[in-house]
């Protein structure tokens, strides 16, 4: 399945420049919707459910990942909140870090290496915290692991 965007974007590089080729990437993309082939609707519950079941991937993540795709923002928020309304970000970061084989770190190296995959997984550094303070990180590994996010809030 792809975003009308999407679609839009590879049939540009295959059509003519100009008004005929955006003719006939009109016309494509009018037959494929009256067909019922081409639903950005159902195109984002889809991507959100495969996202978060087999992915487990957080609600941030999959919203950065439709905007690339090019839904619209509103149907992207009415998405996610109907997915991730009733989700416990906790679990579903648990159960990300089960589905990776990512265990206890050991030492800082480690604790910085599990907070930036939670994050490229599009969880909040609340949840990751909360969950690390539960693996009994240390105090000063949790200290860096603060400085490094207030510099990427800066840049």
């Amino acid at each position: 399945m792809r975003s009308e965007a999407d679609l839009r974007r590879l049939m540009k590089t295959r059509v003519e420049p100009g008004e005929v080729g955006e003719a006939a990437i009109a016309a494509v993309l009018s037959r494929l919707r009256e067909y019922g082939y081409l639903d950005d609707a159902a195109f984002a519950e889809t991507y959100a459910r495969l996202r978060q079941e087999n992915e487990k991937f957080g609600q941030r993540r999959v919203r950065q990942d439709l905007q690339q795709k090019g839904v619209n923002s509103e149907l992207i928020a009415t998405t996610l909140e109907a997915r991730y309304g009733q989700t416990n970000e906790e679990a579903l970061a648990r159960e990300h870090l089960e589905r990776k084989r990512i265990r206890k770190p050991e030492n800082e190296k480690e604790t910085a290496r599990i907070m930036r995959r939670l994050v490229a997984a599009g969880f909040s550094t609340a949840i990751i915290y909360k969950i690390l303070r539960q693996w009994e990180v240390p105090d000063e590994a949790l200290a860096v692991l603060e400085n490094l996010d207030e510099e990427q809030r800066e840049e």
